[in-house]
């Protein structure tokens, strides 16, 4: 158990931003950076000389042994919630920050819930105990975000690289251009998905079992006792961070599958899914932040394997990202530097993988039939 201790150490650097976010809420100032600073700046720096992990676990290893990893996911939703709340009340009760000061900081507690929040979330949300699917739901609750869960689960895993999934990022098509498209069409296809299973069931979507009364409840709750803690001014800022959580999740969104797509082989009827759908990062250290989340072409593949036992995938196996994810999110922002880096690689990926396909235009503008 001591080795599997100081094996999952590194995964709860997480919990370093914690102080730094109330650091910033006590001395103002320019510590009012720090946080986002550490996570997308620190993290990128370390990446740059930790180098890569590409070492893979037994993927056959029993839950008992992954208990200090799984840790790590289970307590973060209290301590989030209470951080979040806690940050809250002392920062409008105080008054000693002047108003630039708040802003900035409730920006670095959207990169808590979104960096870390949200992605523990999307962790949770995919293993079979109750708890922690509730625990997924607390944490997409306090980001405002409670239908990822039924999106991700019911649409992205199953139609991933093809037009019906909304989050596939089209070859150039730039994040400015994606974020509007997905905030509008993942709501939507969350909320078609779950009334769609309702109807097999003979179920109209306002039947209590629809997980969606159980998203609006929870979001209610959490605008509910921001308001209660800081009255409309509180409503806003808990708004603000969980808008900042959402930019960094869809920004996370695109650059998974860039331009990637599964081969259409007739009639509606799409390839399987396999490891080279998604692209793969072995950055050490922001493996470390997102708990492996950058070995996503295993996730796509084995979507019910905890985040310790994901494998890494080669170059032949799957398409590589030049960075980790602190550094891609940033260059998505600016749609000419990511077309001159991710452009030739979508370009590469096509001729290794599907030499057969000589018109890429339908799979540019998600012309192609739906899958069925």
């Amino acid at each position: 158990m001591a080795s599997s201790f100081s094996k999952a150490l590194p995964f709860w650097l997480s919990l370093g931003l914690i102080p730094l976010i109330w650091i910033g809420a006590v001395f103002g100032g320019v510590w009012v950076f720090a946080l986002p600073i550490a996570a997308w700046d620190l993290f990128s720096i370390v990446d740059a000389f930790a180098g890569l992990n590409e070492q893979n676990e037994d993927p056959q290893t029993s839950d008992t042994y992954l208990f200090w990893y799984r840790l790590i996911t289970l307590i973060w939703a209290p301590v989030q919630f209470c951080t979040l709340f806690g940050v809250l009340w002392f920062t409008l009760h105080s008054g000693h920050l002047a108003t630039w000061e708040v802003v900035f900081l409730f920006v670095g507690m959207g990169v808590i819930t979104g960096t870390v929040g949200i992605n523990y979330s999307h962790e949770l949300m995919h293993q079979k105990p109750k708890i922690e699917r509730v625990l997924a739901d607390i944490l997409l609750a306090m980001a405002l975000y409670s239908h990822f869960r039924s999106e991700h689960l019911l649409v992205h895993h199953r139609y991933v690289a093809t037009p019906r999934d909304p989050v596939t990022a089209r070859y150039n098509e730039g994040f400015h251009r994606f974020f509007p498209r997905v905030l509008r069409a993942c709501w939507q296809s969350a909320f078609r998905a779950e009334a769609a299973m309702l109807a097999r069931k003979s179920k109209t979507w306002t039947h209590p079992s629809n997980p969606f009364f159980k998203y609006w409840a929870l979001q209610l709750g959490m605008l509910t006792l921001a308001f209660v803690l800081g009255g409309f001014v509180g409503v806003g800022l808990f708004v603000l961070q969980a808008a900042v959580a959402i930019w960094q999740l869809e920004l996370v969104n695109y650059i998974e599958h860039y331009g990637l797509t599964r081969a259409h082989i007739g009639d509606g009827k799409y390839e399987h899914v396999k490891p080279h759908h998604s692209w793969n990062a072995a950055q050490k250290a922001s493996n470390w932040l997102l708990i492996n989340l950058q070995r996503h072409s295993d996730h796509h593949y084995k979507p019910d394997r905890r985040f310790p036992l994901l494998q890494n995938y080669s170059t032949e196996e799957a398409p590589q990202l030049p960075y980790g994810y602190p550094v891609m999110t940033m260059l998505a922002m600016i749609p000419p530097l990511w077309r001159r880096r991710m452009n030739q690689r979508v370009r590469q990926w096509r001729k290794q993988h599907y030499p057969q396909i000589t018109d890429w235009q339908p799979y540019n503008d998600g012309s192609n039939p739906p899958p069925r």
